[in-house]
């Protein structure tokens, strides 16, 4: 078990969208010749994009060959009995230059239906907006099927959507069923269930460099779609200095907030793997054996077999995750 005894890096697998940015690289250093970077898979088990070691001596292997191999020495006992050599979450960078479709996400009961799939909850963390910059999240009103329909039909969808200016630090809960976007300035992170299942019911009728508009999915979404959901996405949280503050905390994930600017010893106490995102400055992860240094827009993933730890940083803001 030694040799998995150290914080884990992978190599970043960046995806060109045609709403994607110059930020992944301008801001966050992520190295890439792609003309529209929208994302940057931090860690990902979905298929075709499993990630890769680059850091130690686990250095080239890929995260579906540690679970094969570590089992619940990286995951944790509970979650390995329950996900098996699945890695639960899909970690992501994203950087909207324009505004992402319209769209929303299946449960677990219809994404396993109809695709295979774990369902996608996930959240938001702004660490970056341009003036002025929002995200689309849920109604701007009470929507029956029959209106949503009626606006869907005469394009003017954006009329009974709701939008939320955003800043820096701001965080968004967003469940399955609730219709969402990220618009066009933000720069986020966003923790999710492993999966890539969206449907897309709105695209702005924009085209591709070919004249092909994006496929929507709007049979498929209209079963999916949550109409009776509350206004509850947006995530009060305390920033209180040198310990973790709970942002959110459901069946799939549990994230704090964790602002550091001295020496902390942390234990890991949840029989998990435990992810730091770092969203702003930089900070250093020592085991017994091991310190790795984690930089604005890094990703770095404890196996749940380290029980203890130290984080140091002067000026390091960071997510922290676990399952």
């Amino acid at each position: 078990m030694k040799s998995i005894l150290y914080p884990i890096k992978f190599q970043p697998i960046l995806k060109d969208k045609i709403w994607g940015g110059k930020k992944l690289k301008a801001i966050l250093n992520k190295d890439s010749n792609l003309p529209n970077v929208g994302e940057s898979w931090e860690i990902s088990d979905v298929e075709g994009d499993t990630s890769i070691v680059s850091n130690g001596n686990l250095e080239g292997q890929s995260l579906k060959h540690l679970l094969s191999t570590y089992k619940a020495g990286l995951i944790g006992e509970k979650n390995y009995k329950h996900f098996g050599n699945k890695f639960p979450l899909l970690i992501k960078f994203i950087d909207a230059k324009e505004d992402l479709s319209i769209q929303l996400h299946p449960n677990d009961e219809l994404a396993a239906k109809r695709h295979n799939s774990f369902g996608k909850t996930e959240m938001w963390y702004v660490m970056q907006a341009d003036k002025d910059s929002n995200l689309i999240v849920g109604f701007n009103q009470k929507v029956t099927p029959e209106l949503y329909l009626k606006h869907l039909e005469d394009k003017t969808l954006t009329k009974i959507l709701n939008f939320d200016k955003v800043k820096e630090g701001d965080t968004y809960f967003i469940e399955v069923g609730r219709v969402h976007a990220i618009g066009a300035g933000v720069l986020l992170a966003e923790i999710q269930q492993t999966s890539d299942i969206t449907y897309r019911v709105y695209d702005w009728d924009r085209v591709d460099d070919k004249g092909n508009e994006r496929e929507l999915h709007n049979d498929l979404a209209l079963d999916a779609i949550g109409f009776d959901m509350e206004d509850d996405f947006r995530v009060v949280y305390d920033k209180e200095m040198n310990q973790s503050n709970q942002m959110v905390s459901c069946p799939y994930f549990t994230t704090s907030y964790l602002k550091v600017d001295s020496k902390l010893k942390k234990e890991n106490t949840n029989d998990s793997f435990i992810i730091y995102m770092c969203v702003d400055g930089e900070a250093e992860i020592s085991t017994q054996s091991h310190t790795e240094t984690i930089v604005k827009g890094e990703t770095i993933l404890l196996p749940a077999a380290i029980k203890t730890y130290e984080i140091t940083s002067k000026n390091a803001t960071l997510l922290e995750v676990y399952v």
